[in-house]
């Protein structure tokens, strides 16, 4: 595997992978996205250019981690999308960052607001 650890899968996979394949499944949280799309807005959230030899293998570690699915849009663009073990990870992340950030009312709250903001 290109930048994954071994894993053993569902909501602990979140653990074994990297800031990058992290941000990858946010990403495909909102939505399946081809390739390039995912690529935009990794490009927008690092302020930098990434790379297409960073970008593919670590999608199709996702894929083989069983994190994401990939499916053709045609014959050159494939569609990139999470699996429920996928959304697992990405809820198991934001459940331990919550359990370290969540340690007064004030944090709560502020995570509410977060929350509440995005509704």
């Amino acid at each position: 595997m290109s930048e994954a650890q071994s894993v053993s899968g569902g909501a602990e996979v979140s653990r074994d992978l990297t800031a990058f394949q992290q941000n990858i499944l946010v990403i495909l949280s909102e939505e399946p996205m081809y390739g390039l799309a995912i690529k935009r807005e990794l490009e927008s959230y690092y302020g930098d250019e990434v790379n297409h030899g960073r970008l593919y293998p670590n999608l199709d570690d996702l894929v083989d981690l069983g994190l994401v699915e990939k499916s053709e849009l045609d014959k050159r663009t494939n569609q990139y999308e999470l699996t429920d073990e996928g959304v697992e990870a990405v809820v198991g992340r934001l459940d331990w960052v919550l359990s370290k950030f969540v340690t007064e009312d004030e944090r709560a709250e502020t995570v509410r607001d977060l929350v509440d903001d995005q509704l």
